[in-house]
């Protein structure tokens, strides 16, 4: 049954174009998928930095992080 599953989620990530998550699938989906998060999330880092280290302080970067101001 389990290797069911493997080979359905594999599918699944091939018929939605995540080839990395294919190759990786099982256990490894998890630290592919965390990976590519903090990925996308390193660019954003300054700008938090940023926000944080600001005058108006923690205000400022909690407006900033949850309103996008």
């Amino acid at each position: 049954m389990r290797h069911n599953l493997l080979t359905t989620n594999a599918l699944q990530n091939l018929l939605f174009r995540i080839p990395k998550a294919a190759v990786l699938h099982g256990k490894s989906v998890g630290f592919a998928m965390q990976k590519s998060r903090f990925r996308n999330a390193k660019p954003k880092l300054p700008f938090f930095l940023r926000t944080i280290f600001t005058k108006q302080g923690w205000y400022s970067a909690f407006n900033g992080a949850v309103f996008g101001f």
